[in-house]
């Protein structure tokens, strides 16, 4: 499943744990990368992910949880 993740509305994002999250969910990022494409989210620009579709639902209720607003993309 690809997801295109467009902005992060929370009133004071936890970069930790949006970076820990975009690690765990995505396929082919490491630490440094998710902390990378964290900041770009932060900054308002948007960031194209890979998810496996075996954790599709859990990554889209913890994305929820952080105030990330997403949008499913066609494969």
């Amino acid at each position: 499943m690809k997801l295109k993740l467009l902005a992060c509305t929370a009133q004071r994002p936890d970069r930790r744990a949006i970076a820990n999250c975009i690690y765990e969910i995505a396929t082919g990022i490491n630490t440094v990368l998710a902390q990378e494409l964290t900041e770009i989210l932060l900054e308002g620009d948007s960031i194209d992910l890979e998810l496996t579709d075996k954790n599709s639902g859990s990554a889209l209720r913890a994305l929820r949880k952080l105030n990330i607003d997403y949008e499913i993309q066609e494969s």
